[in-house]
C-alpha cells in the first residue's frame, strides 16, 4: 500500500519554492538529468503534467502544454496553453502526445492509477514518459518545506511497478537532489559537486527518481483505459488558448 502524507500545496506555493535558491539549485540539477534522456524535441508534442513549468519551455517542443489537478490550482505556464483537469477524465484525444513529462504530479495524485492509465490512453504508440519522483529514501522527502517533501514518495521499486502495471516499460534510471534540501549560497554554487559526489557514493540517497518508460502495447487488453468518466471540458487559465493539437510529422528523433 503506497503511503500518503495529506499535504496538498497549490502552484503559487510550488513557484514560490523555485523563485527561492533551494528551488533553482532543484531546477538545475533535475532539468541536467531530463536532458540527458530528451535532449531536444524539436517537432514532437509534449504534455506536462503536475508542475512542470520549470522544464517544460527548455525543450524546443513543437507544441507544449502544462495540465495539472484542480486541487493544485492552474499551473503557471506563460510560453502555452495550461490547464485544469480531472486526474481520471484527461481532455485530450487518443494518442495525441509524443511526449509527456510529470514533475510533482504522481505524488500528488488522488487517482494514481487512473491517471496513469489516462495519460497511456493519451500517448502515441511507443511514446514516452519521463517522470520525476520523490525518492522515499531521502532527505527531500521527509521535510515538507519543500514540494518533494509533500504528498506520496516512492521507493524505486514501487515505482518500477507501478509504472509495469500501468503498462509503460521503463528504459532508463537516474538520480538528482544529492545536495541537502538548504538553500544557502553554498550548496546553491556548489550543486554540481554534490550531484557528482552522491551519485557516485551513496547513489540510492538521491532526492527524486527520474525515470523514462516507453508506452506499451502488448497485453493491453488487460487493462482498462477508458473506464474514466466523460471528459470534461478543461478549465483553462486565463488568457490561454484551447487543448487542441494539430497532428504533424515528426522530425527527427529528438530524445
Amino acid at each position: 500500500m503506497l503511503e500518503r502524507r495529506v499535504i496538498e500545496p497549490d502552484a503559487a506555493a510550488i513557484a514560490a519554492f523555485y523563485a527561492g535558491r533551494a528551488g533553482q539549485l532543484a531546477r538545475r540539477v533535475i532539468l541536467a538529468r531530463l536532458h540527458g534522456f530528451w535532449p531536444r524535441l524539436e517537432g514532437y508534442r509534449l504534455l506536462g503534467f503536475g508542475y512542470t513549468a520549470p522544464y517544460l519551455a527548455q525543450f524546443g517542443a513543437e507544441r507544449a502544454i502544462a495540465a495539472g489537478t484542480a486541487t493544485m490550482g492552474a499551473p503557471y505556464w506563460p510560453s502555452g496553453p495550461s490547464l485544469q483537469c480531472e486526474e481520471e477524465a484527461l481532455p485530450f484525444a487518443d494518442a495525441l502526445f509524443d511526449r509527456v513529462l510529470i514533475v510533482h504530479g504522481l505524488e500528488r495524485a488522488e487517482s494514481l492509477r487512473p491517471l496513469l492509465r489516462q495519460l497511456w490512453r493519451v500517448m502515441a504508440p511507443e511514446s514516452r514518459l519521463l517522470v520525476v519522483a520523490p525518492n522515499r529514501a531521502s532527505l527531500w522527502a521527509q521535510l515538507d518545506s519543500t514540494p518533494f517533501g509533500q504528498g506520496r514518495p516512492f521507493s524505486r521499486g514501487e515505482l518500477d511497478r507501478l509504472l509495469r502495471e500501468a503498462l509503460f516499460e521503463p528504459q532508463g534510471w537516474a538520480g538528482a537532489l544529492y545536495a541537502p534540501p538548504l538553500g544557502t549560497r553554498f550548496l546553491t554554487r556548489d550543486g554540481r559537486g554534490w550531484e557528482r559526489a552522491g551519485a557516485l557514493l551513496f547513489p540510492a540517497l538521491c532526492g527524486v527518481h527520474v525515470v523514462e518508460a516507453v508506452k506499451s502495447v502488448y497485453g493491453m487488453t488487460t487493462l482498462p483505459v477508458t473506464d474514466a468518466a466523460p471528459v470534461a471540458a478543461p478549465r483553462l487559465s486565463p488568457g490561454a488558448s484551447g487543448p487542441a493539437l494539430s497532428r504533424r510529422s515528426r522530425r527527427g528523433e529528438g530524445g
